[in-house]
């Protein structure tokens, strides 16, 4: 699973430098409407926000490496390589595919509401871009489905002895296939995939505030932590502000849909 999200993103991020290498980019625009924007959307905060690291894939990394055996104040490194990792990575990506849409749509094109993410593609590299899209989607589809079957099926087990984590590793094939029969159903059914990814997008965006705050008064706590971890005021201040804003944003998000 590891090398093949690996790889994966590799090629995520090669068919985005393309893309990006054949369109034109407004850069300087981008940048100063970035941080003077003229008017701000909290509905798309909380749906970029919620795809990006909202709901429980935060504890995606997590779960791996617990079952990796990173324990303790030892493990610490690699917890902070691999959330410094994870999180650099998914916001380059995403600053990559913003600049490819906002080229696209400041040459004056008009995206198709029920696919506006393949007619970026299709606009800035024709056919071959498009076909290239089927590609980056794939990638993405398969990083999306290895992550998120891994954590929901992860959060099945709550025992704390070998006999009940030998139960589980038995049961867990048969959990991860109906995870993804269960999905693959539910999207066959519904359908309206562009509209769903925003949805969900939005929802994931609302359980933010609630686990980061759970996460935030769990460091806090000796009981949890133990007695040789300290956790850094700097990042206490700046996730409950990050609670703060996105408990706002989410209030917000609601009030304008409903």
């Amino acid at each position: 699973m590891d090398h093949t999200v690996q790889v994966l993103a590799v090629v995520k991020i090669a068919l985005l430098i393309y893309i990006l290498s054949v369109t034109t980019v407004p850069v300087s625009s981008a940048l100063t409407h970035t941080f003077a924007p003229t008017s701000i959307d909290f509905y798309s905060i909380v749906t970029i926000v919620g795809g990006t690291v909202g709901g429980y894939i935060s504890f995606s990394g997590g779960h791996r490496l617990l079952e990796g055996g990173v324990r303790g104040k030892a493990g610490l490194k690699y917890v902070n390589e691999g959330a410094l990792t994870g999180i650099g990575i998914a916001s380059v990506i995403r600053i990559m595919l913003f600049l490819a849409g906002l080229a696209v749509v400041m040459a004056g094109h008009k995206l198709n509401a029920l696919n506006p993410a393949a007619d970026i593609f299709k606009i800035a590299a024709g056919n071959f871009g498009f076909k290239f899209f089927g590609l980056l989607l794939f990638a993405a589809g398969m990083t999306s489905i290895l992550g998120s079957t891994f954590t929901s099926v992860s959060f099945l087990n709550y025992s704390n002895d070998a006999a009940g984590n030998q139960k589980f590793e038995k049961a867990r094939p048969n959990l991860v296939l109906a995870f993804i029969v269960l999905s693959t159903l539910f999207f066959y059914l519904i359908g309206k995939p562009a509209q769903i990814l925003v949805i969900v997008g939005a929802v994931n965006g609302l359980i933010l505030p609630v686990a980061l705050g759970i996460l935030l008064i769990g460091a806090s706590k000796t009981k949890i932590m133990g007695m040789a971890y300290k956790h850094p005021i700097l990042l206490s201040v700046l996730g409950w502000i990050v609670v703060a804003f996105m408990t706002f944003s989410g209030v917000e998000t609601l009030i304008i849909t409903f």
